[in-house]
């Protein structure tokens, strides 16, 4: 015998709901936020509203639905729930179609700040690696030898972080070649070094047993997610034919981290 329950139907496309967006730049063509982390960029299975979505479609009026798609109006690239910074959206077809022409070419320029486990040696370099889904767990993303879709990462440390001569954390900037799913956390990863509070990809990373932590330990722990920040965006406006940049400083939480190490 078998009962199914079925849910309460729920409407087809995303309805607009008034929550507060951190605005860089808009006009009539495209728009520019700086999303906090925790904000889910489109409705997906388990967060069906209070997105990213959700938001633009308040703050752009009814002229938003359906531009690229109607579950996802707007949307020409993502960032992962809990990584913060900077995304641009479209405002029209026309600004849609041409900004993800530039994604597909890799004319789009963007930048990371990630804090990361010890320090990568060489101080700068690229990683490469197919990412797909990984064999051992669906749930997530890795480097594998079949299949998968090219990526490519090109990193450097900006700064590193503890005792001198034994950095405990650095922080790195990352510029995506590609776009990948978890594209930063997987290649930091691969490479040996995951992001501080990365539920996903740094689970079994430990904070290290060092009293140099201090306080530092306490901002790590508190932190409740990986330490992830869009940090810059460059774009040519899809109508001006302009190129655009612009820049995001690194939010509290993370700043909180660096200061206590330092």
């Amino acid at each position: 015998t078998f009962r199914v329950d079925l849910p309460p139907p729920v409407p087809a496309t995303p309805q607009a709901q008034a929550i507060p967006l951190d605005v860089v730049y808009e006009d009539e063509h495209v728009i520019v936020v700086d999303k906090p982390a925790g904000l889910v960029v489109h409705p997906a299975p388990g967060n069906p509203d209070r997105t990213l979505v959700n938001a633009l479609i308040a703050h752009c009026g009814g002229g938003l639905s359906g531009i690229g798609g109607v579950a996802r109006p707007g949307i020409v690239h993502r960032l992962d729930k809990d990584t913060s910074g900077l995304m641009i959206a479209a405002k029209t077809a026309l600004a849609h179609e041409r900004l993800t022409a530039q994604f597909a070419a890799r004319t789009i320029g963007r930048t990371y700040h990630a804090l990361v486990w010890g320090m990568p040696v060489p101080g700068a370099g690229t990683v490469e690696g197919n990412i797909g889904r990984s064999p051992r767990n669906r749930k997530k993303m890795a480097v594998v030898e079949r299949g998968g879709k090219p990526a490519v990462t090109n990193y450097r440390v900006l700064r590193a972080l503890g005792p001198s001569g034994r950095p405990l954390v650095s922080l790195v900037e990352c510029r995506l070649a590609t776009g990948r799913t978890h594209q930063i956390r997987v290649h930091m990863t691969y490479i040996g070094h995951a992001l501080l509070g990365d539920p996903l990809y740094g689970r079994r990373r430990q904070l290290p047993a060092n009293a140099e932590l201090g306080a530092a330990a306490t901002a790590i722990t508190a932190l409740g997610r990986q330490a992830l920040h869009a940090t810059s965006l460059a774009f040519d406006h899809p109508i001006l034919s302009e190129r655009l940049e612009f820049n995001s400083e690194l939010p509290s939480d993370i700043r909180r981290i660096i200061e206590r190490l330092e």
